[in-house]
């Protein structure tokens, strides 16, 4: 059971459920899902809570909890295919740029310092206005703005770790740079990426939802939690649930993802030693010096 308790102990058992219960309806969104989130009944338009809609419907007939789960999905494989492709990218030129340095370092942090004087948010909505408003362009655009940030972590990390006796003896013995990347450099640069990732997800969240509300992100009629907002918002004081629940999905999942990067980082600091453990110990120690 040491597999599974390790991930509680890390993270804690609210930190965890939460994160997981978004998990599950990203992946079973559409199992779960009571209706067809596209479905519209206009003879149904803004219901409230009943035993038929658990949420109620919005303007065009269409039941809010299977829109929110499908907001769930969609968010989530945002945040995820933009951290992978963000960090894959990010960490390959950080690796090169920390390992061989000169010219090479040179270039990838000038132009890591030339994304990081324009707002990530501001280089996506420059990308997103000249290759259109859509899914894809918005998580393309992103990732883009969100690379510099994987890059120079990574090469951080990466020059640090270049520099030990252990690389410097690896190259004496003639190991090859391809394998000192892959096999030593990499994975101590992983660790860093991964666990600035968890705490950058619930920014990303963010971010996807704010591209979806200025209309540049996801496209009617898929759901998202933004573009549910703007859509209910002539409807706020008739039906301010429709402007709540996805503010409120939002909310708890930025905040989730929050608790997780934060603990994670927490994990990795020593912990102090408990006060009954030290006493024993302090005991032992008392005991071999007296033997």
């Amino acid at each position: 059971m040491k597999w599974f308790n390790a991930p509680i102990r890390i993270v804690g058992w609210p930190t965890l459920l939460l994160v997981l219960s978004f998990a599950f309806v990203a992946i079973f969104g559409s199992v779960v899902s009571p209706y067809d989130p596209a479905a519209q009944n206009l003879m149904q338009a803004m219901q409230p809570f009943s035993p038929e809609h658990w949420l109620g419907t919005d303007n065009l007939g269409r039941d809010t909890l299977s829109r929110l789960i499908a907001g769930a999905q969609t968010t989530l494989i945002g945040v995820t295919s933009i951290l992978l492709l963000a960090g894959t990218v990010g960490m390959i030129l950080g690796t090169l740029a920390g390992y061989f340095g000169g010219w090479l370092d040179e270039i990838v942090m000038r132009l890591c310092d030339f994304g990081f004087s324009v707002p990530s948010l501001f280089v996506a909505l420059a990308i997103v206005g000249v290759f259109g408003p859509s899914y894809g362009n918005m998580i393309l655009a992103l990732a883009i703005a969100w690379v510099p940030i994987y890059a120079r972590l990574t090469r951080g990390v990466v020059a640090a770790a270049a520099s030990q006796p252990y690389i410097e003896s690896l190259r004496v013995l003639g190991a090859s740079p391809a394998r000192i990347i892959f096999r030593h450099l990499i994975p101590v640069a992983l660790g860093q990426v991964l666990v600035y990732a968890s705490a950058d997800a619930g920014l990303l969240a963010l971010a996807i939802a704010n591209l979806s509300f200025l209309g540049l992100g996801v496209q009617p009629p898929q759901a998202e939690w933004g573009q549910m907002l703007v859509s209910a918002m002539p409807y706020i004081q008739e039906a301010p649930r429709l402007v709540i629940l996805p503010g409120l999905a939002l909310t708890i999942l930025v905040v989730g993802f929050n608790l997780l990067g934060e603990r994670i980082a927490l994990a990795k600091n020593p912990r102090p030693m408990a006060r009954r453990k030290l006493s024993l110990r302090r005991a032992i120690f008392k005991q071999e010096m007296s033997a």
